[in-house]
């Protein structure tokens, strides 16, 4: 059965993996740094203070957490405010979740500021109920804290409660954590995406089939 569902934003919702991947490399070389070859996959499981955090130990140390955070922020909110794009197929989707009665909330590591003009200026920010982010909770999605609060906040039991991502670790701490799991193909995730298959309930190429998901979920529409 489905009562709710938590979405990820970035490279679920959001067309935006692409300037993630190159966030904190941005930052560092705005301050005349040269960051470490793979600095991407090193903060892929943080949140941003973790990030932040990590770029202070090693390159920072005279900036405090929030210079930090502000940093890389700058960095990437023009991006989201005036380019970044939805997913193929994202709101028929949700529009699909929402007339068929299912709750929906999203759970993000972008900070509120980042996403919300991105949502606001593609005209789904109203499909969520509310939105929960890694900053906020105080800790990135390699724990389920964030989940968990999602969840909480609906009223739903985790086996009734699907989270939609496109990050395999993120996957298996939402599966570990016994909820639903639903794992969305993004580029940035491609050489992982037989994995990703593997460990999710159920995959998507991509999100453009409402009533599939509902039906193989216990749930269909009128």
């Amino acid at each position: 059965m489905i009562k709710g569902v938590i979405f990820d934003i970035d490279g679920v919702i959001l067309d935006s993996m692409s300037i993630w991947e190159k966030a904190g490399e941005m930052f560092l070389k705005n301050l005349g740094k040269e960051p470490e070859p793979g600095l991407s996959k090193v903060l892929e499981t943080m949140s941003m203070t973790e990030g932040a955090l990590y770029l202070k130990g090693k390159y920072c140390p005279d900036m405090d957490v929030d210079e930090i955070i502000n940093g890389v922020n700058r960095a990437i909110e023009d991006f989201y405010a005036h380019q970044v794009q939805l997913k193929e197929g994202v709101e028929k989707f949700l529009e699909g979740l929402r007339r068929s009665g299912v709750r929906i909330v999203a759970a993000t590591s972008c900070d509120r500021q980042v996403f919300e003009r991105a949502l606001a200026r593609l005209n789904v920010l109203d499909y969520f109920e509310k939105i929960f982010t890694c900053t906020e909770i105080g800790a990135g999605k390699s724990k389920p804290d964030i989940f968990i609060a999602a969840a909480e906040y609906m009223g739903t039991h985790p086996v009734d409660t699907w989270v939609f991502e496109d990050a395999l670790y993120a996957i298996r701490t939402a599966k570990n954590a016994g909820f639903r799991t639903a794992g969305v193909y993004d580029e940035y995730s491609r050489d992982l995406w037989d994995e990703i298959k593997k460990v999710s309930d159920i995959y998507f190429e991509r999100l453009n089939d409402v009533r599939e998901f509902l039906e193989k979920a216990g749930l269909l529409l009128d």
